[in-house]
């Protein structure tokens, strides 16, 4: 009888800070596996036992304060999972950004799945945007080595850019600006262009939703958004891909405790 396996992508904005948070969604959501960014804690302090109580198994790769990224897989239908490439080669002084792992999932098989956080870039005149180009263009030199089309495989993280005038709440007042210029989509579509599915886009081929809302100016409730958290999938994964979701709820208050400013994107896959 065929089941379904969910992937997710989020950034949590600390792992430390929004811990309850993040167990609360775990209990209530209950992804097979979670890639996650920006976790700003060290490896030391990571709260391994907690998500161990929840039942996952998690591969880390920290740095203290800043970045971070790590793969979580449900205990009950992932086995086998290990670490297969720590940092974004050549690229590793860029700090805690990129973390990949093959796995054994319940209905799938052998799955390979990249978290990855994108460099921000700060503003389009700051060096730092020199630095994202250079982080984009690793990670498709990455992808031409590790991509394999025919098998399934998942890039999902915070690429902290639009990949299309869809994906941005003012297109035109954001135009060349930071996450909208035309050298960040240029990366984005090589990425594409390797062998991988957009796979929200893949399903909504017009839906205009979003994934990340300032905390500033109630953004999130006006709506001013962004679609920067994205998923992925090689063929094989895309043609099992039946729903693709963001999960809006959890970018809302819980029992009091703060929210990320991004939300959960979701991927539903059918398994044999």
């Amino acid at each position: 009888m065929a089941r379904t396996m969910t992937i997710a992508t989020w950034n949590i904005n600390g792992m430390e800070a929004r811990l309850g948070f993040f167990l609360h969604w775990l209990a209530a959501r209950a992804p097979d596996i979670a890639l996650l960014q920006e976790l700003k804690v060290p490896e030391d302090r990571f709260p391994h036992e907690k998500i161990k109580e929840a039942g996952y198994h998690a591969l880390v790769h920290c740095q203290k304060s800043w970045n971070g990224v790590a793969i979580l897989t449900r205990q009950e239908t992932v086995r086998e999972a290990e670490v297969t490439c720590r940092g974004l080669p050549g690229l590793e002084e860029q700090g805690a950004r990129l973390l990949s792992a093959r796995m054994e999932a319940d209905g799938i098989g052998t799955l390979d799945c990249v978290s990855v956080y994108v460099p921000t870039g700060r503003t389009v005149e700051h060096p730092a945007f020199c630095h994202k180009l250079a982080f984009l263009d690793g990670l498709v030199r990455f992808a031409e080595r590790e991509l394999h089309p025919a098998r399934p495989q998942v890039i999902g993280g915070d690429f902290n850019l639009c990949p299309g005038a869809l994906d941005t709440w003012d297109e035109a007042e954001w135009h060349e600006n930071l996450f909208h210029t035309t050298e960040e989509r240029i990366r984005y579509q090589a990425l594409i262009s390797l062998g991988t599915v957009d796979l929200f886009r893949a399903l909504h081929p017009k839906l205009k939703l979003f994934s990340w809302w300032d905390y500033r100016a109630g953004n999130f409730h006006k709506n001013k958004g962004l679609r920067i958290d994205l998923l992925l999938g090689t063929p094989p994964v895309a043609e099992r891909t039946t729903l693709l979701t963001i999960d809006r709820d959890y970018r809302k208050k819980k029992d009091g405790m703060i929210a990320s400013d991004h939300a959960p994107v979701i991927a539903e896959l059918r398994s044999e």
